[in-house]
């Protein structure tokens, strides 16, 4: 997207990638039954619809092969330098460059000189493995479901799978059948809204409607965004003055619950017990939502699929041992673990203004104006950067178009003055930062009784954006010179 952008506005840029090729999540992600939870109709560029969506939620190949046929397009190709990775970024003061040293496949490392560097390296893309004694202890193969193992056969195996999150929530159904056995080990159920198409064909119709109606893509798309994302804003939004259960932060928020766990007890009538489990006990948006049409519960039914809720205490050279004292031995464990979330921009090292290194600036406590900028480190700009993750209202594809308009206009900017560099005045990213918290404490996923990989180890939320996604859309709209340090370049000396 920014390469685009750079391309349409006559700038000159270079893109690196560690991967082999474009797709970022969609090429690193291959388990059985990825897909999208965003519609994608919002999940997708706004200048690329495609008219062609084989199903509302795509799967992982589709996907990829929307963000390839984008870069082709677009001619990017030629403008990647793939499977290389970026080790430092090092502001060189006197020239008001950024010195950023790169490696490739074959270990050989060069400097690029830029006026201007944007990450876009996401958030989730760095595996995370729990911390469980005995972990590299296990004889058979063990593997994190961002790191699948095709070469894995599951066929008959005795198969333990550790998290109950997004992943787990796709790859199990689909393994279910195949497995001797599967045991899920489950430390916190995740909140699925039901929706039954998740898995089902755009009709025919549909698709001829967005291709020769005029203008019903782009009024589908405004409805979707409506729908799906800041019209559910209001049910995950705390009442200060909330007396009820810890399980709900508001009346709206508490029937927004019972609403969903209704959904969720329907699909096992029959398993008082099972519903108890999985039902969780914070509240609807505390933790990241999943789309439930009904394949989850299905196969947790299973009679050959196990669900545990005792803690792990340890990992053995044939299985796993939970707190009870229950010992249970399998072929393969796979790990549906999550990813480092908060730790933005690892591990790249940055060194700013003086030479400050931006993670020790952070403190394990990032922050930046916007999401996009931070004070000491000129012409850094972030995509998906801190705070702008979004719970239950938005697409990742909408927010970093937000972005990239922002980013784009700030190198304008600079261009347009003559300027050499730029960087949020303190108070400016101060002030938004607070404002920001203040919302964040009180939205469900802010509740103190809350904990997820939304917060940090101090217990902030760094990952969310608070607010309407209009609200992201009107900040964005282009930079306010006011908001920045704004550097000169020197005269020049006759």
């Amino acid at each position: 997207l920014t390469g685009i952008r750079l391309s349409q506005a006559g700038v000159s840029y270079e893109i690196v990638d560690k991967n082999a090729d474009v797709g970022g999540t969609w090429f690193e992600n291959t388990y059985p039954g990825c897909r999208v939870d965003s519609s994608n109709h919002i999940y997708s560029y706004s200048f690329e619809p495609n008219h062609h969506w084989p199903q509302h939620f795509s799967t992982q190949p589709v996907l990829l092969e929307y963000f390839r046929g984008v870069a082709d397009r677009y001619d990017l190709r030629g403008k990647i330098a793939f499977e290389t990775e970026v080790e430092t970024l090092d502001w060189d003061e006197p020239r008001a460059l950024w010195k950023v040293t790169v490696r490739n496949k074959s270990g050989v490392r060069r400097v690029i000189e830029a006026n201007a560097v944007v990450t876009a390296v996401g958030q989730l893309n760095r595996p995370r493995m729990p911390d469980i004694k005995g972990r590299d202890r296990f004889a058979g193969p063990a593997f994190h479901s961002a790191r699948w193992r095709h070469d894995v056969d599951l066929t008959g195996k005795r198969v333990a799978v550790i998290g109950t999150g997004a992943s787990a929530y796709q790859f199990v159904p689909e393994i279910a059948g195949k497995v001797g056995s599967l045991t899920i080990f489950q430390r916190t159920p995740p909140w699925g809204f039901p929706v039954p198409h998740y898995h089902e064909d755009v009709p025919d119709g549909m698709n001829w409607l967005m291709e020769h109606v005029p203008y019903y893509d782009k009024w589908y798309r405004f409805w979707m965004f409506w729908m799906v994302t800041d019209g559910l804003l209001p049910m995950v939004e705390a009442d200060p003055g909330w007396n009820g259960p810890p399980t709900a932060v508001s009346a709206a928020n508490l029937e927004f619950r019972e609403m969903i766990a209704g959904a969720i007890a329907a699909q096992a009538p029959n398993r008082p017990d099972l519903v108890e489990k999985v039902v969780p006990t914070y509240p609807v948006g505390g933790k990241r939502s999943l789309l439930d049409n009904g394949v989850w519960m299905a196969a947790l039914q299973r009679d050959n699929v196990s669900l545990v809720t005792d803690a792990i205490s340890e990992i053995t050279e044939t299985g796993i041992l939970t707190a009870d004292g229950t010992a249970r031995d399998f072929d393969v464990i796979i790990y549906g673990t999550g990813f480092h979330a908060s730790k933005f921009l690892e591990p790249m090292k940055i060194r700013g203004r003086g030479g400050a290194d931006l993670h020790a600036t952070w403190d394990g406590d990032p922050r930046a104006y916007l999401g996009m900028t931070t004070p000491g480190f000129p012409n850094l700009f972030m995509i998906y950067g801190p705070n702008t993750n979004i719970v239950v209202n938005g697409s990742i594809i909408f927010f970093s178009e937000c972005s990239v308009r922002y980013i784009v206009g700030c190198l304008k900017l600079l261009a347009e003055t003559g300027a050499r560099s730029m960087e949020p005045k303190r108070e400016v990213h101060d002030a938004f930062n607070t404002r920001v918290d203040a919302a964040n404490a009180l939205m469900a996923w802010g509740a103190p009784q809350v904990s997820s990989w939304y917060k940090n180890e101090k217990g902030r939320v760094t990952q969310n954006w608070p607010f309407a996604l209009v609200d992201y859309w009107r900040a964005t709209l282009a930079p306010n010179p006011g908001d920045f340090v704004i550097e000169k370049a020197p005269e020049p000396v006759a």
